[in-house]
C-alpha cells in the first residue's frame, strides 16, 4: 500500500509542475516575447475617384422625323435611303401646278396694282385726283403684294428640304402617293457626335453638373471605352423614379455606337487629388472606430502601433485615410492585410515581410 501511495503522490506532483509550465507559456510576458510575421507596405498618395455606374441610351446629336407641310401628290423624291445629305438639300417635291397657276394670277394682279399706285401718285402731284384715290391705290397694292407673298410661301412648302446635315433613313413614300401633314416621309439623324441619356439617383444629383466627366462602355465597342462630358442636368427630380435626367456628349471616338443602343456609363462624381491610401485589408474596425497598424521601430526592434484613422473614398482595392492622431506619410509602413485575424496588440513584436500584392500597380483614377 505504501508503494501505491508513493506512486500516486509522484504523479500528482508531476501534473502540478506540468500545469505550471503550461500556464507560464500562456502568460502575456511569454506571448510578448513571440514575434508575429506580418505583410507590410508603405502608405501611398494617389488620385482617387468616386464613381457611379449607370445604364444609359445612345442618341444622335440631332434627330428629326420629316413630314410634308402641305397635302398633295408626291411628284418626285430626291434622296436615297441611307444617304448623307446637307442642310437645305431637296428631299421631296409635292405637286404644285395649281399653286403655280395661282402664282401667275397673283403676279398679274400685283403688277396692275403697282401701275395703278404709280398713276395715282402722279395725279396727286398735280392735284388731278383726291387723296382718297391715292389711299385706295396704296391699299390695293399692299393687298396684291401680300397675296403674292402668300402664294410663294405655299409654293415653298411643296419642297421638303433637309433641316440639318445628316443621314436619311428609310422612306415610307413613293412618287404618286398622296400625302398629308401627318404622313412620315423619312427620318434624318446627325451622327457628327453622339449623346448619352441616363438617370442619376437623387442622392447623387448634387454632385453632377455641366462638365462632369464620364466613361462609356458597350459591347459594340469591343471592350474599349470612350470619354464623355455632361452638358445638361434636369432641374427637377422625377417623383416616380426619384432620379434626375442627365445628358452628355461623347467626346471620344465612338465608332460602333449607334443611336438607340444601351451603354454602361461610369460617372465620375468626385476626384480626390493625392490623398493617403492603404489596402482595404489594412483597415481594422473596432468599437472605437477604424484603425491601422503601423510599424514602429525602437532600438532595432519593430513593434505594432495602432493609429486611429478616418476613412474616405474606396476604389481599386484601396481606401483613403486621414490620421486622427499622429502623422502619416509615404514613409510610414503599415501592416497591409489580415489585421483582424492576426494576434496583435500595441507593442507586439512583428517581423515585416513584403506585401504579396503590389498595390502600386493598381490603376489610379
Amino acid at each position: 500500500m505504501s508503494v501505491v501511495r508513493s506512486l500516486i503522490l509522484f504523479l500528482a506532483v508531476a501534473a502540478a509542475l506540468s500545469g505550471c509550465r503550461r500556464a507560464e507559456s500562456r502568460s502575456p510576458a511569454s506571448t510578448a516575447a513571440q514575434v508575429q510575421p506580418v505583410e507590410v507596405t508603405n502608405v501611398q498618395r494617389r488620385d482617387l475617384s468616386e464613381t457611379l455606374n449607370l445604364v444609359g441610351s445612345v442618341a444622335a446629336n440631332e434627330s428629326a422625323t420629316i413630314r410634308p407641310e402641305m397635302s398633295g401628290l408626291v411628284r418626285s423624291i430626291h434622296f436615297e435611303e441611307g444617304q448623307q445629305v446637307q442642310k437645305g438639300q431637296l428631299l421631296l417635291k409635292v405637286e404644285d401646278s395649281e399653286l403655280r397657276a395661282q402664282l401667275a394670277q397673283s403676279e398679274a394682279s400685283y403688277r396692275l396694282a403697282e401701275l395703278n399706285l404709280q398713276r395715282a401718285e402722279q395725279l396727286w402731284q398735280t392735284r388731278s385726283n383726291s387723296l382718297a384715290d391715292v389711299d385706295r391705290a396704296r391699299s390695293e397694292f399692299a393687298s396684291a403684294k401680300s397675296d403674292l407673298e402668300l402664294i410663294n410661301v405655299r409654293l415653298d412648302r411643296t419642297q421638303i428640304r433637309a433641316p440639318f446635315d445628316g443621314v436619311v433613313g428609310a422612306r415610307a413614300l413613293s412618287p404618286g402617293d398622296y400625302v398629308t401633314p401627318q404622313a412620315i416621309v423619312t427620318t434624318i439623324d446627325d451622327l457628327s457626335r453622339l449623346k448619352i441619356d441616363f438617370q442619376v439617383p437623387e442622392r447623387f444629383v448634387a454632385k453632377v453638373r455641366h462638365g462632369t466627366h464620364f466613361r462609356v462602355r458597350s459591347p459594340a465597342l469591343a471592350g474599349a471605352q470612350v470619354e464623355g462630358e455632361v452638358y445638361f442636368t434636369a432641374a427637377v427630380v422625377d417623383r416616380a423614379t426619384r432620379s434626375s435626367e442627365v445628358k452628355g456628349y461623347v467626346t471620344g471616338d465612338a465608332a460602333g455606337l449607334k443611336p438607340g443602343m444601351f451603354a454602361n456609363v461610369e460617372l465620375v462624381l468626385e476626384v480626390r487629388r493625392q490623398v493617403l491610401t492603404v489596402p482595404e485589408g489594412a483597415i481594422l474596425t473596432t468599437t472605437r472606430g477604424s484603425q491601422i497598424v503601423m510599424v514602429k521601430e525602437e532600438g532595432g526592434v519593430k513593434t505594432a502601433a495602432f493609429v486611429p484613422v478616418r476613412l474616405g473614398l474606396r476604389a481599386a482595392g484601396v481606401v483613403e485615410i486621414a490620421p486622427l492622431e499622429g502623422d502619416l506619410d509615404e514613409t510610414s509602413q503599415i501592416v497591409a492585410s489580415g489585421v483582424g485575424a492576426l494576434t496583435l496588440f500595441p507593442g507586439a513584436k512583428i517581423e515585416p515581410r513584403p506585401f504579396v500584392e503590389d498595390i502600386g500597380q493598381l490603376s489610379q483614377s
